[in-house]
């Protein structure tokens, strides 16, 4: 028998994150993970390298080690090759230098621990790439990793030279780096296995001992939309595994470490700041996303477009964080608390036990999860569920570290720094209880807001903002809905009438937002956006002082800016006390007309409750229930209103020291995910509103108390599951 002419590598990437569902979990195994093992099994000349992520593999030991045997045993055969990577997938250009190699060397012993011997080679989380991850990959000790042919494409390799590993190197370190080929994704398994064996065999005729490398997520054999059909019941895999074994005398099906075992490097080259081709096009505003599309479908059909494309390219990764503020604001926070915890371990700081800083550690690890932190075909940034998770773990870690530096059991603190990174300073006010950070530059608006007993952000609400993909929703035929095909191709709606709820927020869905409206106004023009701002204190620049008393800190916000055109003064106090849950907020308005009233509103947004859940409702100062969190209310001279969250153990009280009308509204989103179009609960909003004149010195004020009173009782054990201290 001849010798093999070509080597293919089959890279699978199994994940799941950080705060999804278990039954997603548990899906994801029935649909993909074990059946693709049950029929790879049988198939004694293939071999393949199998990633599969920190929180996913966790979740398996627990749920499922007898999957792990099985793996285990293939891996002792020689025909697995267990690929590490960062524990808990984060995006490795977004995290310090010092988390990067700690999550990789971690990782990596954990599964030297438990499957292998050893861990050479390492995914990179959505292939996304600097020249600088060189020396963090090769500093945890990885020798190789994959990513796609487009960043070989965008150093100007050409096609022919797409078949094999390169060198790269940063500060004198070098790591081996294979292309992945992005014509394999679209291949398999979306088409006829014989479309692959023919692609391989136009690469042994022309090229012959050349390296393939196919790597993608192994959710698309079973979990994506019609693919476990396609995949298994249909017997796509069966014939694919079968067609390669019967061409095993001239492609050989083998491992990335094989491969680097038996062949040379093609060269040395320095690849620029990419991902793969799709995410470079979700990385850019939304205006310049519709720009590029266009311009893709006009020259798709041009003569020469193959050559044209190699030089067109999309954004940089790293600009999520700016069409995405939110995703910045979740930045933001992991790098203080990456920061705390860099000066708690520090030889100079002696107040945290080891104990405590490895627990900080691994909950801040789980929070730079990076799933959340962007936004593509998967829902991402606009899934509650997953933004909760990475605030949940990050305020552990801080709470932990808070705990142990603080000699005090009761404390209450103010700092003012450049918290996001934007040139202006916020303001962190905090106690043990609760986290209040404050932007004066954007309306002096409080964009998060920690309950760090239970670790919850309530502040973690999205903007409704035009998507690309929101034409498609306006056009509101399903395609492809019944058939495999990739996630990227897909239209299916889960809900029907999502046309209608395509309504965009002109800012963030923050709290503390200033507004002068119209006095007609109603709860259904606000929650459609279809009031006009009448003054220019809701995203103005307010100026900050702050008070300071031992226990009791109030930042004092102030703006002279106008309503209607009427010159006017906005003062507002935040205050906390140490030991205390509650917020005081305190309002004075001066420069008043005596000879005209006008139609003052506070804007509050409230995360993580969601509607239409009968444990989830509003209810007034008696006790009262009002309504589920859909509900839009207009009340009128109340001096008191709850949200209550049983599931979650909070209850949220709005109180005011004189009788105040109150709007409240649901926030949805229409988002999409790798199952579709969908309509997503973001937020509730609440607006006490006040027609408001001025007294004989032409100032009006009011003073609310913001309660937010948590039982952490569901949330002990898994405290205690994950951190002891």
């Amino acid at each position: 028998m001849n010798s093999p002419q070509i080597q293919l590598c089959l890279v699978l990437h199994n994940h799941q994150p950080i705060g999804n569902f278990d039954g997603v979990f548990e899906a994801a195994y029935q649909d993909s993970y074990l059946p693709f093992l049950e029929v790879f099994e049988p198939f004694a000349d293939l071999n393949i390298s199998l990633h599969t992520s920190g929180p996913l593999m966790q979740w398996l030991q627990k749920n499922h080690p007898e999957y792990l045997s099985r793996v285990s045993q293939l891996v002792e055969a020689g025909r697995i090759e267990i690929i590490g990577g960062a524990f808990y997938e984060p995006i490795l250009t977004m995290i310090p230098e010092r988390d990067r190699v700690g999550q990789i060397s971690e990782f990596s012993d954990w599964l030297k621990a438990r499957l292998c011997n050893d861990v050479e080679g390492m995914w990179i989380p959505e292939r996304v790439w600097e020249s600088c991850l060189a020396t963090s990959i090769a500093d945890a000790g990885i020798k190789y990793t994959i990513l796609d042919d487009y960043h070989f494409r965008r150093a100007s390799v050409d096609e022919e030279q797409l078949c094999g590993y390169y060198i790269v190197e940063d500060q004198g370190r070098t790591v081996r780096v294979f292309p992945g080929s992005e014509h394999l994704r679209y291949l398999i398994p979306f088409s006829q296995p014989e479309e692959t064996i023919e692609h391989c065999r136009e690469w042994a005729q022309k090229s012959p001992g050349s390296v393939l490398v196919f790597g993608d997520d192994g959710e698309k054999f079973g979990t994506w939309p019609n693919t476990k059909k396609h995949v298994y019941e249909e017997g796509w895999l069966k014939k694919f595994f079968q067609a390669l074994t019967d061409n095993k005398d001239w492609l050989a099906t083998t491992t990335l470490k094989h491969a680097v075992a038996t062949t040379s490097p093609k060269g040395k080259i320095y690849l620029p700041d990419a991902s793969y081709r799709e995410m470079t096009e979700w990385a850019q505003p939304v205006s310049k996303q519709i720009q590029y599309d266009d311009l893709v479908h006009e020259l798709e059909s041009h003569p020469q477009w193959k050559r044209i494309q190699q030089f067109m390219a999309g954004g940089f990764w790293r600009n999520f964080k700016v069409k995405y503020p939110e995703t910045n604001q979740m930045y933001a926070r992991m790098m203080y608390v990456s920061n705390l915890l860099h000066q708690a371990a520090s030889a100079q700081t002696q107040t945290c036990s080891q104990q405590v800083i490895d627990a900080a550690r691994d909950h801040l690890y789980r929070g730079q999860c990076n799933c959340s932190y962007w936004h593509g075909a998967f829902g991402g940034a606009y899934l509650p569920h997953l933004r909760n998770a990475v605030y949940h773990h990050l305020l552990i870690a801080d709470r932990v570290l808070q705990s142990a530096m603080h000699s005090e059991s009761q404390w209450v603190e103010a700092a003012s720094d450049d918290y996001s990174f934007n040139g202006r300073n916020e303001v962190r006010l905090a106690n043990e209880q609760i986290s209040t950070w404050i932007a004066p530059a954007q309306g002096g608006q409080i964009y998060e807001l920690d309950l760090m007993t239970i670790g919850h952000n309530l502040g973690a609400a999205m903007q409704r903002r035009p998507e690309l993909y929101h034409a498609k929703v306006r056009q509101g035929e399903n395609e492809n809905s019944d058939q495999a095909a990739s996630i990227h191709d897909q239209v299916i709606f889960k809900q029907e009438g999502l046309d209608e709820r395509l309504q965009y927020d002109v800012q963030l869905r923050n709290s503390l937002i200033d507004h002068f409206w119209d006095d007609d106004v109603t709860a259904e023009s606000l929650m459609g956006s279809h009031a006009m701002e009448r003054g220019d204190f809701a995203s103005g620049d307010y100026t900050t002082k702050i008070r300071r008393n031992p226990d009791r800190i109030q930042v004092m916000l102030v703006r002279e800016g106008n309503a209607w055109g009427v010159p006017l003064k906005v003062t507002k106090g935040i205050t906390q006390n140490a030991g205390s849950s509650q917020i005081e907020i305190a309002y004075l308005i001066e420069g008043l007309p005596q000879d005209r009233a006008m139609h003052f509103a506070v804007e509050f947004n409230f995360a993580g409750i969601p509607d239409r859940q009968d444990d989830r409702y509003f209810s007034n100062g008696e006790g009262d229930k009002l309504g589920p969190m859909e509900t839009l209310l207009d009340l009128k001279q109340t001096d008191r209103l709850n949200l209550t969250d049983a599931w979650l153990g909070v209850d949220v009280g709005l109180s005011f020291d004189q009788p105040t009308d109150v709007f409240t509204y649901p926030v949805q989103s229409v988002s999409q995910s790798e199952s579709g179009f969908e309509a997503v609960h973001q937020a509730v909003c609440v607006q006490p509103h006040w027609i408001v004149r001025g007294d004989s010195k032409g100032c009006w004020s009011v003073r609310m108390t913001l309660d937010l009173e948590t039982d952490a009782a569901k949330h002990v054990a898994a405290d205690q599951e994950a951190v002891s201290v």
